[in-house]
């Protein structure tokens, strides 16, 4: 079962084209043994994975949504919430800003992960109460 500690060393094995920035990143809004708050870190790196994506520099990309999967299928029940409300809504929120088509990084997305993108989804357009719940009757 993969770890709430195993997160950012999964995503910097599958993309270590971040590796210096995040390492830079770190140093500049953290002091030595400071908690990381990784619901904040991640936005950097879904930043650095768009940017790649503006470049078009996607080799790493089959390896980064395999290991959002494993976050889904094989991640403690924190791991399974981050990999959802931390990675995948950060990616519809930066795509939107980017004006950049969700269908850009859907097809990239494993099953588990394009079920949660579309929970995601349904919630924000108000069709459910909470992400992953049931669709609301219509009136």
């Amino acid at each position: 079962m993969i770890e709430k500690e195993e997160i950012m060393d999964r995503l910097l094995i599958a993309v270590p084209s971040y590796k210096d920035r995040y390492e830079r990143y770190i140093q500049e809004n953290y002091e030595l043994g400071e908690e990381r708050l990784i619901y904040v870190d991640i936005n950097d790196f879904v930043k650095h994975i768009i940017e790649c994506y503006q470049r078009k520099k996607t080799d790493e990309f089959d390896e980064l949504f395999e290991v959002i999967e494993k976050l889904h299928t094989d991640g403690d029940p924190y791991v399974k919430e981050f990999a959802t409300v931390g990675i995948l809504e950060s990616f519809q929120n930066q795509l939107l800003d980017e004006n950049i088509e969700n269908s850009e990084f859907e097809k990239c997305l494993k099953p588990e992960s394009i079920r949660w993108w579309n929970h995601l989804i349904d919630f924000w357009n108000g069709k459910t109460p909470y992400i992953g719940g049931p669709i609301k009757e219509q009136s």
